[in-house]
């Protein structure tokens, strides 16, 4: 007889709150059936997009203590008092490239001996994700761009994507959108440029190639996406190489510069080393070439690739203005001067129901076995960052960072 396995749904504790839920009542109900071994519990909470009633419907019970759970799982960070010492724990860490607003967390993970697995660090042996809320991050960020350009020319008007029922609703509201012939720029390949271009395709706009998009003028909006070889270049002048991009990318330098001088909204949706050049600086910013007007960071990594992402926005306040003269952030939309930013990190928040319901089923079908079997693949020890406390030796270039430094 296999042995029980506990799993605790953990409240979100971050501030701003955020109502996603790695497991929904279905998802959860789903694995139980699955694994008869595994039982769920769910910690009560006021502001879940899923209610405690439509768990407990379900037959998921509440608790309030998960200290005896073999697994907690959440969405974002744990705040440092909630965490209980000992425990294993799965949720979105943001230290793994030595984040300095969560210093103090992993310092007091590692301290309570804690077990952190992150949900961006599972992936299957060709490194490929298993699990990620990054199509939703892609279809809010880029219906924020949307609202942003309405915004800043006044020619249409987009409700928020959190005031919408769900996803269909949000995009009927596509409609009223009505673009000027602009360029429209999509960074990323993966599942969040998936997600945005998603957003584009509804509204009708026109695809062209990297070359086509730099060197040809339209009389209509078009949209282009491009992949890393676009963007960075190798500093020793050899051709780009896909897996020496991926092992050395300090040896790449940025290519991105034709870019800002014929784009006018930037909907950033790239994966970023710490390593990696950034796209372009400050002063870059100030040349009368640059003529991105909305720049809609959905990787949002701070500091990062994008000098004017100066911090993490939120859904109820997501746009800021960059002043590119004083190198510093201003009211939204008070100047046409600046840049308006879009830089909210948790995009998928804002149809948390959707997002949370994609989320869930992956996590049944792709993850949660590994932790049930022998993770014969190593799905579970590529996601763990620490074990009982210490980092694990993936993850060991962490120590400095971790220590303080």
């Amino acid at each position: 007889m296999q042995k029980k396995f506990k799993i605790g749904l953990v409240k979100e504790t971050k501030t701003p709150p955020d109502r996603r839920v790695a497991l929904p009542p279905a998802q959860a109900v789903e694995l139980m059936k699955r694994f008869p071994n595994v039982e769920v519990v769910v910690q009560p909470s006021e502001l879940r997009c899923f209610k405690d009633l439509e768990y407990t419907e379900s037959g998921i019970p509440l608790q309030n203590d998960l200290s005896d759970c073999d697994l907690l799982i959440g969405v974002k960070e744990v705040k440092i008092e909630a965490l209980i010492p000992n425990k294993s724990y799965l949720f979105f860490a943001h230290v793994a490239k030595k984040q300095p607003h969560n210093q103090k967390l992993i310092k007091a993970i590692a301290e309570k001996g804690i077990t952190l697995l992150d949900h961006e660090y599972i992936t299957n042996q060709k490194g490929e994700r298993l699990v990620a809320f990054g199509r939703w991050a892609g279809i809010v960020g880029a219906y924020n761009a949307m609202r942003a350009r309405g915004i800043r020319t006044d020619r249409y008007n987009l409700r928020p994507a959190h005031e919408c029922h769900d996803y269909k609703d949000m995009m009927s509201g596509l409609k009223n959108v009505k673009l000027l012939p602009k360029k429209i720029l999509v960074s990323g390949g993966g599942r969040v440029a998936g997600g945005a271009l998603e957003v584009f395709r509804a509204i009708g706009v026109k695809e062209v190639s990297p070359e086509e998009y730099l060197t040809k003028t339209y009389t209509e909006p078009v949209l282009c996406r491009i992949d890393p070889w676009h963007y960075a270049k190798r500093k020793d002048g050899q051709p780009f190489d896909w897996d020496h991009w991926v092992k050395h990318p300090m040896e790449y330098e940025s290519a991105f510069l034709p870019y800002t001088k014929v784009t006018d909204i930037f909907v950033a949706c790239h994966y970023w080393d710490f390593r990696s050049p950034h796209f372009f600086t400050k002063e870059d910013m100030r040349s009368p070439d640059f003529k991105i007007t909305v720049i809609a960071d959905v990787s949002c990594d701070v500091p990062g690739p994008i000098p004017s992402t100066l911090r993490a926005t939120t859904i109820a306040d997501p746009f800021y203005g960059y002043n590119p003269t004083l190198e510093r952030e201003e009211v939204a939309f008070t100047s046409k001067k600046n840049v308006t930013m879009m830089t909210v990190d948790n995009l998928p928040g804002e149809l948390p129901r959707d997002a949370s319901e994609d989320f869930g089923k992956t996590l049944v079908e792709m993850v949660i076995p590994h932790f049930l079997g022998n993770d014969e693949e190593g799905v579970v020890k590529r996601a763990t960052i620490l074990k009982d406390g210490k980092l694990t030796e993936i993850y060991s270039y962490l120590q400095e960072y971790l220590d303080g430094k």
